[in-house]
């Protein structure tokens, strides 16, 4: 655990945080060797020159508020290798038994370029949704993939409107590569098999079904010469990332894969659709449900009455029945 005097709101430098906590002087994420933390340095300036930043989420839920922290990488981000150390050491936190301490630059040490850092309280990773995946652009304007941690505070935190993340004046939509999701996300084993693990890796069956099915059919659309791809959306009035399933852009043809084909899932894929459609661009792009399975009858009614097509699985093909 942290000294007693590490309190939130503190002012400090990384060399003090060296010399209380271990780490290093330089780098947003520093484990520390010494002691059990991983320290984290984010900087409202520097993150912004890379296309992101860091801080407080509008919106909330039972838990409060959740913080988010953009990992290490100026290229597309990972948890393997060397390029993923800092990664690694943040989603690895629990079963490594290191506490994550969230620290803020806030202006410079007076009469010295050290930049002063702001200490904002103890973290953990979210347990239902620890991660999320992005495009951003990096410091050359590149679009590449970012990791994206969703971190709870563990007791007493300073909430400063300065680090809330502003509401967006106007809904952004852009295309992002078919990939662009934590499904596909390499993580590294954790060596402690009786620990908690914290990943965003598909968990239930449900979620391996529908991740299984829409990268079968993204290579069914492939192998047609098709283009696929996703939208990501930040709409308007919120801080919140909406990533679509599949898009293929040849065809224009916006898809909601569902891992199973019940009524509560084709309801679900709808509202979807209906919420997604608005902010793609070019406009107006047909809608249709997949799934893994022909679903009964009045479902099929039901989506052909809304002018949804379906597309299901039958053994090693597709069925696709268009809403004319």
């Amino acid at each position: 655990m942290a000294d007693m005097s590490l309190e939130p709101g503190l002012i400090t430098t990384r060399a003090e945080m060296k010399e209380l906590l271990g780490g290093g002087p330089q780098g947003g994420i520093v484990p520390s060797a010494s002691t059990p933390n991983v320290l984290i340095y984010s900087d409202h300036d520097t993150g912004g020159q890379s296309g992101y930043r860091d801080g407080w989420l509008a919106e909330e839920d039972g838990r409060g508020r959740i913080f988010e922290y953009t990992g290490h990488g100026e290229n597309d981000q990972t948890f393997v290798g060397q390029a993923g150390n800092g990664n690694r050491a943040i989603l690895h936190h629990v079963n490594d038994g290191k506490s994550l301490h969230v620290f803020i630059a806030d202006g410079k040490v007076s009469g010295s370029r050290t930049k002063r850092q702001r200490y904002i309280g103890e973290f953990e990773l979210d347990e239902k949704q620890p991660y999320i995946v992005r495009q951003a652009p990096n410091m050359d304007g590149i679009l590449r993939r970012v990791i994206v941690f969703r971190l709870r505070s563990v007791g007493s935190v300073q909430f400063d409107e300065r680090d809330a993340i502003p509401l967006l004046e106007k809904t952004e939509a852009i295309e992002v590569p078919a990939s662009t999701t934590t499904s596909v996300m390499i993580e590294p084993e954790t060596n402690k098999k009786t620990l908690s693990v914290r990943s965003a890796i598909p968990q239930t069956e449900a979620e391996r079904r529908e991740a299984k099915l829409s990268a079968e059919f993204q290579a069914y659309l492939e192998s047609q010469n098709h283009k696929v791809k996703r939208f990501q959306i930040n709409p308007k009035g919120s801080t919140s990332t909406l990533l679509t399933d599949l898009y293929d852009a040849t065809s224009h043809v916006l898809y909601e894969a569902k891992g199973n084909s019940s009524r509560n899932a084709v309801r679900m894929a709808i509202g979807q659709l209906f919420d997604y459609c608005r902010h793609v661009e070019p406009a107006e792009p047909r809608l249709a449900v997949l799934l893994p399975g022909k679903p009964y009858e009045d479902l099929q009614d039901l989506l052909e009455s809304v002018g949804i097509s379906l597309v299901y699985r039958d053994g090693n093909s597709f069925v696709e029945c268009w809403v004319r």
